[in-house]
């Protein structure tokens, strides 16, 4: 009975951690973000711009904030583009048509974040509804599921800039699991396109292989990167290929609590960071 009630509060202790923690810490603003993007810019790489909202944040909350980075962003005149989630927007096309609107007014498109597979339809629809007047709009692709071979297809010959990634979220019913081989089949899907496709991964072999197998069909391409993640030898295997960086930048209240849930969920980061540092010493 004890075993039991101490595994109790062991578990809620591991849940309520991260929220515990990333609430008492200062969430990286505007402000800070820009520093970032223009320090990055002058290494030559691009930056995307993903804002994290808190639990708690109202939908208006959100397109204010996405609205104020476009216009701040577009001051800078960043190589930059706005990653926004829909499902915290209630997939609202008006609203989420208004923080279109402002990253177009600064030269900005938007992309639409992976979540779970039962919000990728909705997602994706409302991509499709807004190519025709942002033909710029984006969406990310996961390659464990099943269905991103034919949302590739899908989306081949539009306009809409593509990020595959591996995939945080498994598919229930068929997961295709986080190997090499559907992350390549999904990117020869899209090779020979004339919009670009990011190739979001931090192993170098596989961005090797899949860089190489987009700049090989003339599809424009580049490596994104979450920063937090160990970059180095990845950011090395882009510059041997030619292929331009560009890196992820979260924001918002919403950051610490889900990047410390990453970290707890990941014990072996350290390592894989030590790794990345040696590796990048050693080429």
């Amino acid at each position: 009975m004890k075993s039991t009630a101490l595994w109790r509060m062991v578990r809620e202790w591991r849940y309520s951690l991260p929220q515990r923690v990333g609430s008492a810490m200062p969430a990286p603003d505007i402000a800070a973000v820009l520093r970032l993007a223009s320090a990055l810019r002058g290494r030559g790489q691009a930056v995307t711009i993903g804002y994290f909202q808190s639990d708690d944040t109202p939908p208006d909350d959100i397109v204010q904030a996405s609205c104020a980075v476009a216009d701040r962003i577009g001051g800078a005149k960043l190589d930059a583009y706005l990653s926004v989630k829909a499902p915290p927007l209630g997939f609202d096309e008006s609203r989420i048509a208004g923080i279109a609107r402002a990253a177009a007014a600064s030269g900005l498109s938007i992309l639409f974040d992976a979540h779970a597979p039962k919000d990728a339809e909705p997602t994706l629809a409302l991509a499709e509804r807004l190519l025709p007047e942002f033909p710029g709009t984006g969406v990310v692709l996961p390659a464990r599921w099943p269905r991103s071979i034919a949302d590739a297809r899908r989306f081949r010959d539009t306009s809409a800039r593509i990020r595959v990634v591996k995939g945080e979220w498994p598919d229930p019913h068929d997961d295709r699991g986080g190997g090499e081989a559907p992350y390549l089949e999904l990117v020869a899907t899209l090779a020979g396109r004339s919009a670009p496709v990011a190739v979001a991964t931090h192993r170098p072999a596989l961005a090797q292989a899949a860089l190489s197998l987009l700049r090989d069909a003339g599809t424009p391409c580049e490596l994104e990167q979450l920063r937090g993640l160990p970059r180095h030898r990845t950011s090395a295997v882009a510059r041997r290929i030619g292929v331009p960086v560009r890196v992820y930048l979260p924001w918002g209240p919403g950051w610490w609590p889900y990047a410390i849930e990453q970290a707890v969920a990941r014990p072996w980061l350290p390592l894989w960071m030590l790794r990345d540092r040696i590796g990048f010493a050693d080429r």
